[in-house]
């Protein structure tokens, strides 16, 4: 577990460090050499970078079978699954949430219990609001065993522009519900598959909040 992200102080997550670092040097490399029309469009693109790597502290006391959604965003699915073609190997509903580049990109814990997998898949780069991203694309699946041994699995899968996958996290580990676990770099998806008879409390384009809204409870 790599402490130093998952419990990080700063308003910013350290991933984003090198890439705030090198555009406020060019900015001020541009500013020096009086190049102002470069030095204006350095300034933007650090603004931008800062704003996309923000990470606001969020702390929340939830029931211990409400599900969190791990990812700031937009519902882009809720489908349910009969058959056990599914991530957990039985019928599932899964929970899609689209993460534009507006959104805050640091991924949350759902729910409290112990990593028992984590699998890393490479792939294609398609939009992550298509549907055949979910399938295609390059993803890191995760899945967590609660307390009461239900099982979920949640995947976080890179877009068009989104190329470089963060998990913090390894198997074997305790984790708790609203704790930070990893990041995608500009724009992408995640999805979480929860037991089929589970309760889902989200509507197709809810807005969402990592660690903050909860998307349903497992029985």
């Amino acid at each position: 577990m790599d402490e130093s992200r998952i419990n990080n102080k700063w308003p910013l997550a350290k991933e984003g460090l090198p890439f705030v670092l090198i555009s406020c040097a060019l900015t001020l490399i541009f500013l020096f050499l009086g190049l102002f029309f470069m030095f204006v469009l350095a300034a933007i693109i650090s603004l931008f970078i800062i704003f996309f790597f923000r990470d606001p502290d969020r702390r929340n006391d939830v029931e211990q079978n409400a599900v969190l959604t791990p990812a700031d965003g937009k519902i882009l699915e809720v489908r349910h699954f009969q058959d056990n073609n599914t991530p957990l190997g039985e019928p599932a509903v899964k929970i899609s949430i689209f993460m534009s580049v507006f959104n805050v990109h640091v991924n949350r814990i759902p729910i409290g219990g112990s990593i028992e997998k984590i699998t890393y898949h490479p792939g294609k780069f398609f939009s992550a609001n298509l549907d055949k991203a979910s399938k295609h694309n390059e993803n890191n699946r995760i899945t967590l065993k609660t307390p009461d041994s239900h099982k979920i699995v949640f995947i976080q899968i890179a877009g068009l522009i989104a190329r470089r996958i963060a998990c913090w996290i390894k198997e074997g580990e305790r984790v708790e519900a609203g704790q930070r676990f990893g990041l995608i770099r500009f724009g992408s998806r995640l999805e979480v598959y929860l037991p089929v008879d589970s309760q889902i409390v989200v509507n197709l384009n809810q807005k969402v909040k990592a660690g903050k809204t909860i998307i349903g409870y497992i029985p």
